[in-house]
């Protein structure tokens, strides 16, 4: 069995938007706990700030990360996809397309079903694993090209 999802995912996933939020809400506290203070200043203009970071924030966590599934193995022609403590078998034949985005962080594997899956849409998106230096966005991502290679070698193979 081969990894093709990041060790990283759960840090994005689910400690990165906590440090987020966390941060704005603290930054929020000190603003009204300013505010309340003995020079009595006007909060409210000061509390615009965090208010676009939470929706800048969110907008861009849900395009981009909430969506990734946790992990995503390779077993011979099958990819068995966990999410949410759900497994699920994915055979690469039912694999209609496979999207790498570039200059993205975190970068993103996402793979278009031929048929729907009940527990995972229409798409798989996931983090791929390996490392991604400054010079590798220029780079076709070598497992989505590995993904691609095997799909098209199941796709040639006589029935």
């Amino acid at each position: 069995m081969q990894r093709l999802s990041s060790r990283s995912t759960f840090f994005y996933k689910r400690v990165f938007p906590v440090f987020w939020f966390g941060f704005i809400a603290l930054a929020t506290a000190v603003t009204v706990g300013t505010a309340l203070g003995p020079q009595r200043a006007q909060a409210w203009p000061a509390m615009a700030a965090p208010g676009v970071l939470i929706i800048v924030g969110y907008v861009i966590f849900k395009r981009l990360i909430f969506d990734l599934v946790d992990e995503v193995w390779l077993e011979g022609d099958q990819l068995l996809v966990t999410n949410r403590g759900e497994q699920t078998r994915v055979p690469l034949s039912n694999v209609m397309n496979v999207n790498a985005s570039v200059m993205t962080n975190p970068p993103r594997i996402t793979l278009m079903l031929r048929n729907e899956s009940s527990r995972l849409g229409k798409t798989v998106s996931f983090m791929p694993a390996g490392p991604r230096g400054l010079l590798n966005g220029f780079k076709p991502d070598p497992i989505a090209t590995d993904l691609i290679q095997r799909i098209d070698a199941l796709r040639q193979r006589p029935a």
